[in-house]
């Protein structure tokens, strides 16, 4: 009789454990790729198709996964002056630095559905990252 009554509640904790960790690995895979991308176009800065395929390359097992066009740009190596794509060189008394931004998202869908939880969450993660310009 006692096993009857906590066998529910034991599986449900038990799915819930699941449906937990499946959200917290596809959280970890879309920041890894994010990173990915981002640590590529710090080497190549002005290669967008490239941290685009870095990122996808890093989690091929997340389907739907989705990297928005990465940014670049030219800053003050003290982060007091930004010009976008690097246009125009901002003016400054320290290095110029590159700087890469790179956005990665992807829809996490629970194994059941849960009362007051989506039947989808977009997770979303981005990385920036500086290197050496001129």
């Amino acid at each position: 009789m006692e096993m009857a009554l906590s066998l529910p509640l034991l599986l449900l904790v038990l799915f819930g454990a699941v449906d937990f960790g499946r959200a917290y690995y596809l959280a970890m895979e879309v920041a890894g790729a994010a990173h990915a991308g981002a640590e590529y176009g710090a080497q190549n800065p002005t290669d967008t198709a490239g941290m685009q395929t870095a990122a996808t390359s890093d989690a091929p097992d997340v389907p739907g996964l989705t990297v928005t066009t990465p940014s670049y740009g030219c800053e003050c190596s003290d982060g007091t002056s930004f010009s976008a794509s690097c246009v125009t060189t901002p003016a400054c008394t320290t290095n110029v630095v590159y700087r890469v931004t790179v956005a990665v998202s992807a829809n996490y869908k629970p194994i059941i559905p849960w009362t007051g939880i989506a039947s989808s969450i977009k997770i979303v993660d981005s990385a920036t990252m500086r290197s050496g310009g001129s």
